[in-house]
C-alpha cells in the first residue's frame, strides 16, 4: 500500500450512536460533518501524543507535582487559576 499525498482524503465507514450522528449534523450540516470529524480526530490524536509524553516523562522522572502542573497551566494558558481552565475560561 502506497502512503497517501499530503491533502487527499479517503472514505472511510464510522460506526456512532445515533443520537450523536443527529447532534452533529444539526451542529455541521451534511457537508460540514466531515470537516468536523476529522478535526476531533486531529485533536484526540494530539492528546494522545501528549499524554505519551507525560506518561514517559513520569517514568523517566516520577509523577508531576502540582507545582510544576500549576506552572504549566500558567504556561499555555496565562494566569488563569485551575478552576478557571476547568470551566473552559482562559
Amino acid at each position: 500500500m502506497k502512503p497517501s499525498r499530503p491533502g487527499t482524503t479517503e472514505n472511510i465507514s464510522v460506526s456512532m450512536p445515533a443520537e450523536l450522528v443527529s447532534e452533529l449534523r444539526s451542529r455541521t450540516g451534511r457537508r460540514g460533518l466531515s470537516s468536523y470529524v476529522a478535526e476531533a480526530v486531529r485533536h484526540q490524536l494530539a492528546m494522545d501524543g501528549l499524554a505519551e509524553i507525560v506518561a514517559s516523562h513520569e517514568e523517566e522522572h516520577g509523577a508531576f507535582t502540582e507545582q510544576e502542573i500549576e506552572a504549566a497551566r500558567r504556561e499555555l494558558f496565562g494566569e488563569a487559576t485551575a478552576e478557571d481552565v476547568g470551566r473552559g475560561a482562559a
